[in-house]
C-alpha cells in the first residue's frame, strides 16, 4: 500500500494519488490503465457513486462505488492482470466529470483521440 493512501495501487490524477476526500461533487472519471510490462493501455470510465434500493425500501441510497478496487471490465485486461499481477499496472485518471453524461461523452472522445476504435 502506498504511503498516504488507504488502498493498493492507487489511482493517479495530475501526478498525485487520488483518494475519496477529493471526489467532492464529481460523478465519475475517465481513466487510462497501462500494463508496464507490455505497454498495452486500456481506456474506460468509472463512476464514484452507486445508487441502490435497499430491500424493503422505495428510495435509492447513494454510496461510494468500488472505484478504488476497479481495474476495468475488458476481458483482455482482466486476463493480463491475472497473468502479470496488479503491481505491473498503472492507473491514471485522465479527467474528472460532474455528470454521468459528461463522463460518458469524454470516455467516447478519448477512445477516438487514442484511435482505439479502428478495425484491425
Amino acid at each position: 500500500m502506498s504511503i498516504g493512501c488507504n488502498y493498493d495501487n492507487p489511482w493517479i490524477y495530475e501526478e498525485k494519488i487520488f483518494d475519496s476526500d477529493q471526489i467532492q461533487d464529481y460523478y465519475g472519471f475517465v481513466y487510462l490503465i497501462r500494463n508496464t510490462l507490455n505497454h498495452r493501455s486500456y481506456i474506460g470510465r468509472k463512476y464514484f457513486w452507486q445508487f441502490r434500493t435497499p430491500k424493503g425500501k422505495n428510495r435509492k441510497v447513494k454510496s461510494e462505488s468500488d472505484w478504488k478496487k476497479y481495474y476495468g471490465s475488458c476481458p483482455e485486461l482482466k486476463e493480463d492482470i491475472q497473468k502479470f499481477g496488479k503491481e505491473n499496472f498503472t492507473r491514471n485518471i485522465l479527467s474528472l466529470h460532474r455528470t454521468k453524461g459528461k463522463t460518458n461523452f469524454e470516455e467516447t472522445r478519448q477512445l477516438f483521440v487514442h484511435n482505439v476504435l479502428t478495425e484491425s
